[in-house]
């Protein structure tokens, strides 16, 4: 998606003309909230109608703040698909059903295997004790690999841990915890190290930032990460501007990657037009370099046969197909995935989460009190329009976010089958199951706050420091 006011507004799709239209209104309200100079806000007014303009032009709908256009997606070869078809990639997350992405579908189009009871079953096996509620629930519900990275720790083989965060904003929202929560779950039961990659650049070459401020992001988003409980000794947390330029071994595998995917394959897999920035198109070769261990000679000795298991949504999967077609024709291992589901948006599953609006989201630096707001005014009710229908038929958890919420963050499996149970039968209303999600939300909330507060400046640096980890290789 291009950034400057001269892009080819033509060549971008519905969703994403709709994101710019967003991104611009806010740095509207920014502008004049900070009293800018006239001209200046001016400018970005007149840029703001073009693109309201080009919005209803292409969609013939009037721009609605928080209503992504439903009717027709463009996906990533070009073609059209019919309202029923989800759109999934690594920067849109849509689809027509309110209970959300057919994940079911998904691992067909992706080509990846589903987490079926005999796999769970096998973790706890191996782990000896029982698999994270995320597993239990379906939430990381797709896998790549899996059982060979099983097989690896059964045979008392190493292998490590990559995710990573796309830093677009000073705070993260509550969403964004996830595949660090279960990142940290698999980090300590199967005791490996961690790699976090924070794609500073990336947001440079996507967003309207300065690479300034998208490196301040980045070091904001490790104080929240390492909230996470992480263990310094055990974790490196890298920002690509940084760690770029200070290891050849990254640097060395990024070429390798670049050299082997052609301009037509990135067309292919992430949509790239001809419009789209250089940067753009060599990007995805960053986000791969982390999943060969080479590229951390610190950590891993030098060695270079040491398999990687990446948790991460499932939006991110088309960097790591590419990564995975490369890996063997560099002579590399495979990454294995672990993926999730989206988090979804508070008004509803048709999104993931926009950091960009702050109604769709429960941000972690959110007051008690505008949790509370926000789940009451803005999370989208499965129950019916009345009491009495509702006492009557009950509500509908598959598409009641507060529900949704709740399977992500409550850990009593007991409560959570008990709330399902009384919210369908009509015995529990929607005031109620919000009254619930906020008793749960605030304090995991606060908590985290209370954490983030003892994270300084120079925790960070230790972090984000290359160094040996507190293993052997």
């Amino acid at each position: 998606m291009a950034d400057s006011p001269n892009c080819d507004l033509k060549s971008l799709s519905p969703l994403q003309l709709f994101e710019r239209v967003t991104e611009q209104g806010e740095k509207v309200r920014a502008l004049k909230a900070g009293k800018a100079p006239k001209d200046e806000i001016d400018a970005a007014v007149r840029m703001l109608l073009s693109l309201k303009l080009s919005y209803k032009t292409t969609t013939g709908q009037d721009y609605q703040a928080g209503l992504p256009p439903k009717d027709l997606v463009l996906i990533n070869n070009g073609t059209t698909k019919e309202e029923d078809e989800d759109l999934v990639d690594p920067w849109n997350v849509q689809t027509s059903n309110a209970k959300g992405v057919d994940y079911d579908k998904l691992i067909v189009r992706f080509g990846s295997s589903k987490i079926d009871t005999d796999l769970i079953n096998r973790i706890e096996r191996a782990i000896g004790q029982k698999p994270h509620h995320f597993l239990r629930r379906g939430i990381f519900f797709s896998h790549r690999d899996m059982d060979q990275v099983l097989d690896a720790y059964e045979n008392k083989k190493p292998f490590y841990l990559y995710t990573g965060r796309g830093p677009s904003s000073q705070a993260m929202h509550v969403g964004h915890l996830i595949p660090f929560l279960f990142t940290k779950w698999l980090q300590e039961v199967f005791d490996v190290p961690l790699v976090i990659q924070l794609t500073d650049d990336e947001k440079y070459l996507w967003k309207d930032m300065t690479i300034e401020k998208a490196y301040e992001y980045a070091r904001e988003n490790a104080k929240d990460i390492i909230a996470c409980g992480f263990d310094v000794n055990k974790t490196f947390i890298f920002s690509d501007l940084d760690y770029l330029g200070t290891s050849a071994g990254f640097y060395k595998n990024i070429v390798k990657v670049q050299k082997h995917v052609t301009f037509n394959q990135v067309k292919g897999i992430f949509g790239f037009t001809d419009s789209d920035c250089i940067g753009k198109i060599s990007f995805p070769a960053i986000q791969a370099a982390p999943s060969f261990s080479s590229s951390f000679p610190q950590i891993f000795n030098g060695k270079e046969n040491i398999q990687c298991l990446i948790p991460c949504a499932i939006d991110q999967d088309p960097y790591f197909r590419m990564t995975r077609d490369v890996a063997p024709r560099i002579g590399q291992p495979k990454p294995a995935l672990l993926h999730s589901v989206f988090f979804p948006a508070l008004q509803g599953a048709q999104t993931k989460m926009s950091a960009s609006d702050p109604n769709s989201s429960i941000f972690l630096t959110d007051t008690a009190k505008q949790i509370k707001t926000k789940i009451n005014k803005h999370a989208f009710s499965g129950g019916r329009d009345t009491i009495e229908e509702h006492r009557k038929y009950g509500g509908n958890c598959d598409v009641d976010v507060s529900f949704m919420y709740l399977t992500f963050f409550l850990e009593d499996d007991d409560r959570l089958e008990q709330l399902k149970q009384a919210y369908t039968s009509g015995e529990l209303l929607t005031g109620e199951l919000k009254k619930v999600l906020i008793e749960t939300m605030q304090p995991l909330v606060a908590a985290h706050q209370e954490r983030r507060k003892q994270v300084t400046d120079e925790i960070v640096k230790q972090f984000m420091t290359p160094r040996k980890l507190a293993f052997e290789f």
